[in-house]
Parts: structure tokens; C-alpha cells; sequence
């Protein structure tokens, strides 16, 4: 199979199968409406992910559900019983002059394909953690985005939150001095490892091979097309319900791509990150087809503008930060950042944050001026697509990230630092990840010039 560049994907896109063509933008919701008009907004994945945003966004017309999962479609059309009904997202933009915005809490090899028509179209979009399965798709969805002008929102809550506000005040206040070392730790222990360790940390399935079995799926959910773009294997409960299957390389990319879109915003904020230089993975030797329940990445930025180089360590599952063991972080912090500058460092999480040592810098109060409390992540997105288009995690902010947070695990599995180019989206020294970078697609799902 032929690969196709960027350019000629941008160039003149559209999705095979897809039942829909653009021939330049479309206006979405204008900006001459009121703030105090309702957006038409289409569900593209009613249940899990969701249900929970649909909760979020119920207070705006809810013009379309759709699900591979008809239980889920069902459920939610009790809330919006107005709403058309859908199986296939790529159905839902046939009548793309009924709504205004979409938001996309599909699985993760699928956000892409229900992304990318949007932005095309002209509609804003929310879409769910990560933005993409891959890097290359993060880069498409980035320029459709600048060349779309709409309101768009990668769904990272915490980012939203004023503890998180706090934290980059304190970076960014010099309290520390320059940051020159960055850690970041996730408990949450799941993906391959033995049965013990599955049991031992919590993990929701244990599996270390692709099951043989073949299952029957449950009545309301179409399998195939749940499977989407990625290679067609039987059904398994070993992959359904979510987030089981997270953990397989077909469907997303582990811990690394789900809590570091959480967990890596917060350094990406309060250092300016952009793109890495290199990239390193370390862990257990590499599956083919299925995650690491364990592993550490290390990476090596640049100077941006006045701030100095930066080497930034994620560590997950059993992969811990020195500052842990031998008890210069708090035990407290389970999971958390530390930022370790030349005058102190600074620790902080989901919910508490401190500056270190503890005793020199107890009573320590920032003054600056405070980064503005948010209106709400999703009321965030909102207001945006109402009036300025402007959000905290659009997508070409969340875009690098997720790029970020998927070269690690290129890195992991190819056993092999990283030189990074991304103007042209190469492994400078290692041209064997151009397949990881760029996924072959099923057949009727290829995105193609």
C-alpha cells in the first residue's frame, strides 16, 4: 500500500466509504448568534466517554445520537428524544446542516475519521482524549483545525481545574528558578503483565497474547463497525466493553496516550512545551499487539524563547520517580509532577500541590497575578463556539501534546532513542517508524487525497 503525504491529504481529503464530499468550507454556527443561543450539537458515541460528555453538554439542543452500540443510542435518546438516531458516525454528516457541532468520545483509533469531517465541514468539535491514535493523524487534524476557524477542545478536564492553575503560576512565578528537570508518575498500573501483577495493581483484564476464542458479540453492537479503520479480528470480551481496549495497539496506545493526555498537559502548560528533540522508551521487551502495563520515557526539549532545555521522565506502573523512593517527594503524591529547578523544586497533582523543601518554603504565598478561572471545560467550549473560538486545549495546543505522548511509546516499542523532525514528521535516525507514525487502515477506511 501506498503511503500519501500530508500535503497531498490536505490538499483535496475526503474519507472512502464516507457517503459525503467538501468542496470548501461550510459555515457552522455563526458568530452573529447570541451567547444565549443554543448550539445543535451531534453525539458521535452516546455511551462511556459519552454518556459522561453528554451530560456535560445536555443543556444545548442535542440534534443527533449516534453509537456503535445501540444500547448506548437507546439510553441516551430517553434524556433527547428528539434526536435522530445513528449507527455510523460517517451517516451523521449526510445531515450535517442540522447541527452546528459534534463531539467525539468514540474509541481512540476511531477519533480521526469522526474529527476530521467536522473540522472540514466547518463544525466545532470537542473531541476526546487522546485527539488521535497516531501521530501523523494528530498533525491532520491540527492544520484542519488552523484552516477550519472553529471552536475546537481536546477533552484534558483537568486542565480546566485551579489546582492545575496554581501549579503553572508557581512555575512560571521563578519561585524554583529555571526548570531544568521534570518527572511525571501515574499509578494506575494496566496493559501486559502477568496474571500476578494483573491482580496485584488492579487491572481490569489480564491478558499477555490475542485471544484465539472467537465470541459472539452482544446483540446491539456492530462489530465491524466498532472495529473501524483498524485490522478486523472476531469479537473477544477481552477488548469489549472500554477501556479494556486501550491496552491493544490497533485500538490506542495504553496509559501513556490516556492519563498523559492528562498527567503531561500540566509540564506542557507551565513549561511551554512544543516539540521533543529526542525520545527514549524503557520498560519490558515490546509486544507486538499489546501495551505496557509498565514503562518509563525520557525526553529532551530545546530552549523556548528565555526558558532554558528541559529533560522531562514519565514513569507508569510499577516505574517510579527516585524523589519517591527515597522520600524527597512526599508519599502522597501516588501519581504527580515534580519540577526540579535551580533554587527549589515544585510537586503537584490532580488536587494538592506544594513547593519543596517543605520547611524553607511553608509559608510561601504567590502573588502575581492568577491565570483566570475557567468557566468549565466544556462550558469553555461552548461559549467559544458561540462568540470568540478561543479554548485552553484546542487542538493546536492538544495536538503537540498528543504527538508527544504517542513518540514515546514509538520510542518504547522500537527500542531506540529517537531523533525527532516535526516539520516533516521523521525519526531522523530511524526510518522504521514510519509505520508507527503513519497506520495502515482497513479496507473503505483509508484517509486518501
Amino acid at each position: 500500500m501506498s503511503r500519501i503525504s500530508r500535503r497531498q491529504f490536505l490538499q483535496n481529503s475526503s474519507i472512502a466509504g464516507a457517503g459525503f464530499w467538501i468542496a470548501g468550507r461550510q459555515t457552522g454556527y455563526g458568530q452573529e448568534k447570541s451567547p444565549n443561543a443554543k448550539l445543535n450539537i451531534a453525539m458521535l458515541a452516546s455511551g462511556g466517554r459519552g454518556a459522561a460528555n453528554l451530560k456535560e453538554v445536555g443543556g444545548e439542543n442535542i440534534v443527533a445520537l449516534c453509537d456503535v452500540n445501540a444500547k448506548n443510542v437507546d439510553s441516551a435518546a430517553k434524556v433527547h428524544p428528539n434526536a435522530k438516531k445513528y449507527s455510523d458516525f460517517r451517516k451523521v454528516y449526510d445531515d450535517a446542516k442540522d447541527f452546528d457541532a459534534v463531539v467525539v468520545s468514540t474509541c481512540e483509533h476511531t477519533h480521526a475519521f469522526a474529527t476530521l469531517p467536522a473540522l472540514q465541514l466547518g463544525k466545532h468539535v470537542y473531541c476526546e482524549k487522546p485527539l488521535t491514535h497516531g501521530v501523523w493523524e494528530a498533525r491532520v487534524i491540527q492544520e484542519a483545525a488552523k484552516k477550519a476557524k472553529v471552536a475546537t477542545q481536546m477533552g484534558t478536564q483537568m486542565h480546566a481545574s485551579e489546582n492545575y492553575r496554581r501549579i503553572v503560576e508557581l512555575v512560571q512565578s521563578g519561585v524554583a528558578g529555571p526548570i531544568r528537570e521534570c518527572h511525571v508518575w501515574v499509578e494506575r498500573t494496566w496493559g501486559r503483565q502477568s496474571p500476578e501483577d494483573a491482580a496485584a495493581y488492579n487491572d481490569i483484564v489480564s491478558t499477555q497474547e490475542r485471544p484465539t476464542e472467537e465470541m459472539t458479540p452482544p446483540p446491539t453492537l456492530d462489530w465491524d463497525l466498532w472495529l473501524g479503520p483498524a485490522p478486523y479480528r472476531p469479537f473477544n470480551t477481552v477488548y469489549f466493553p472500554g477501556p479494556k481496549w486501550y491496552r491493544w495497539w490497533d485500538f490506542g496506545s495504553g496509559t501513556m496516550s490516556d492519563l498523559g493526555s492528562h498527567s503531561n498537559d500540566l509540564p506542557f502548560w507551565a513549561l511551554k512545551l512544543d516539540h521533543p528533540k529526542t525520545i527514549e522508551g524503557f520498560g519490558p521487551p515490546p509486544h507486538p499487539e499489546i501495551a505496557p502495563a509498565s514503562f518509563r520515557a525520557v525526553y529532551e526539549y530545546g530552549q523556548r524563547g528565555d526558558l532554558p532545555p528541559v529533560k522531562l521522565t514519565w514513569y507508569q506502573g510499577q516505574e517510579r520517580p527516585p524523589g519517591l523512593k527515597d522520600g524527597t517527594i512526599p508519599a502522597a503524591y501516588k501519581s504527580g509532577c515534580l519540577f526540579v529547578g535551580d533554587k527549589a523544586s515544585i510537586v503537584g497533582n490532580y488536587s494538592k500541590h506544594q513547593v519543596l523543601p517543605e520547611d524553607k518554603f511553608k509559608e510561601y504565598k504567590y502573588t502575581g497575578d492568577p491565570i483566570p478561572k475557567s468557566l468549565g471545560h466544556w462550558a469553555e467550549w461552548i461559549h467559544a463556539a458561540k462568540t470568540d473560538l478561543k479554548t485552553t486545549c484546542n487542538f493546536g495546543y492538544s495536538g503537540p501534546l498528543t504527538e508527544a505522548n504517542h513518540l514515546a511509546s514509538i520510542a518504547y516499542r522500537l527500542g531506540k532513542k529517537l531523533e525527532w523532525d516535526p516539520v516533516n514528521l521523521k525519526c531522523t535516525n530511524a526510518p522504521e517508524a514510519d509505520r508507527l507514525l503513519h497506520r495502515e487502515y482497513r479496507k473503505g477506511w483509508e484517509l486518501k487525497g
